[in-house]
């Protein structure tokens, strides 16, 4: 189970791990975007670590909402908006909850999942964060369908998202400023679906 104090060094390792890799994160969005993607990050979730002390008596939902909307509030670009959307998405499905398991985490993915595509008008294929993002998903789904325990779900899910990151290589963008490249963004991974997977890598290692 996770509590509200769980949730909230999590979301401290997961700012931490964004710092991280801001420049990495950055330096691939150089190849196909603005130049901005792990720099924005960045500065959204440290942004969200300066609120957090004051959410360690609230609700699951309310950490997740409050982070959504600051990285919707402070991270520019497109990450902004599809990262606060998803957080703040998933924190309608566990709306009053104090803990949350496994089962809620599927859900809050599903949730994510539905506010990227919703956001973004996208789908899997299009070189998005969503390739990393559903094939990690069904991974997960799978993996709890098969009776693992929650370290092997997520691990799962880690392992379907960096084969999504792989597979972003070798497809041409057809969203965001990376479209304008068309044939030329082939050979380069999406930093949507890294930072992405960047992100589930750090739950997982807390599990």
């Amino acid at each position: 189970m996770t509590d509200t104090k769980k949730l909230i060094q999590l979301l401290y390792s997961i700012s931490d791990t964004i710092v991280e890799n801001a420049q990495f994160l950055t330096d691939l969005d150089a190849a196909i975007g603005d130049s901005d993607h792990g720099i924005n990050l960045a500065r959204g979730f440290k942004k969200v670590e300066t609120e957090l002390p004051a959410l360690e008596d609230k609700t699951i939902d309310a950490v997740l909402k409050k982070t959504g909307m600051v990285l919707v509030s402070t991270v520019g670009g497109a990450s902004g908006p599809l990262y606060g959307t998803a957080f703040m998405k998933a924190g309608a499905v566990v709306k009053g909850k104090s803990e949350i398991d496994i089962n809620d985490f599927l859900a809050i993915m599903d949730a994510a999942i539905g506010g990227v595509q919703l956001r973004g008008k996208a789908v899997e294929g299009e070189k998005t964060m969503l390739d990393a993002m559903i094939p990690a998903n069904n991974a997960m789904k799978k993996a709890f369908d098969d009776g693992k325990d929650v370290h092997s779900v997520l691990q799962a899910g880690v392992e379907a998202a960096d084969k999504g990151v792989e597979y972003t290589k070798s497809i041409i963008a057809t969203k965001g400023r990376a479209s304008y490249l068309g044939e030329r963004s082939i050979g380069h991974q999406d930093p949507g679906a890294t930072s992405f997977t960047i992100l589930l890598k750090t739950i997982a290692n807390a599990y």
